[in-house]
Formats: C-alpha cells, structure tokens, sequence
C-alpha cells in the first residue's frame, strides 16, 4: 500500500480509475478510499483479514509449486489499511457473481450496497465471462470516451 500510495500521490484523482479482482477489490477499495479515484471492483474480498488468517505459515502459492509463508503481520496489515465505511458511493461499481464459489456474494452485495453494481447470476470467482461485461467498465471508468 505505500508503494501504491507514493506511487499515486500526484495522479489526479477525477481521471484516476483502479480496477481490482478478489483480493485486489479489497485493494482497489482501500485506494479509492485513501484517493478520492473510482473502483471497479471484481468479485471483492470483503474482510480478507478474517478470512486468510487460517493460511499462516508456509503455504504453496495456488498458481504453480512454489511455497512461501503467510505471515501473522500481514493480517495486522491488512486490518490497518481496511477502509471501516465506503464514502462517496458514486465512485464504485462492484461486477459480483452468485456463482462465485470462493467469496459470498451476499457479503460482497452488502459491503457495496449503495454502489453501482451488476449482480450476475452465474459466472465464477474468476468472471470467466468478463469480456461481456468489459463495455460497461471501461464506460463507468470513462475510457471510452
């Protein structure tokens, strides 16, 4: 986050965008927050705090075989940069699907009540059909322009 942070300190927050997938939603929530940009988040982690305190310690990334350790901090971490209420609800817009199959879309739909959002039936975690719903993300972030 102070990487993003220092990184975006002199981006213009009216024709700044972040887009962010599961943990990245949670990430991209946390910047639009600290900025004042717009979010498009994609099947957002919620409370990631809560929910990736059971894989500390040594684990094997889920991507290939590589291992690594989760360490106890990065919940702490995690916990600090959480923002506790969303403001300006305007500013996001939240693709969640009912199929998802690692987060709750009922938790999701709740957390971004209020926001634009487009509730999709089916899909997955993944939104293995995100090119259909990529027009309407690019027009919320004003690219297509």
């Amino acid at each position: 986050m102070d990487l993003l942070n220092d990184g975006m300190a002199d981006w213009p927050a009216a024709t700044t965008g972040v887009v962010g997938s599961s943990l990245g939603g949670f990430y991209a929530t946390a910047v639009a927050e600290r900025t004042g940009c717009r979010a498009v988040l994609l099947n957002p982690a919620v409370d990631p705090a809560r929910d990736l305190t059971r894989y500390i310690g040594e684990i094997t990334a889920w991507h290939s075989d590589e291992r690594y350790f989760f360490r106890a901090e990065f919940i702490d971490e995690l916990r600090t940069i959480s923002p506790k209420a969303l403001t300006h609800l305007e500013r996001y817009f939240a693709v969640i699907a009912k199929g998802d199959e690692v987060l709750s879309w009922v938790e999701m739909s709740a957390r971004y009540r209020g926001c634009r959002t487009k509730l999709l039936e089916g899909s997955d975690h993944a939104l293995s059909d995100f090119e259909h719903h990529l027009p309407e993300v690019v027009a919320f972030l004003g690219l297509d322009a």
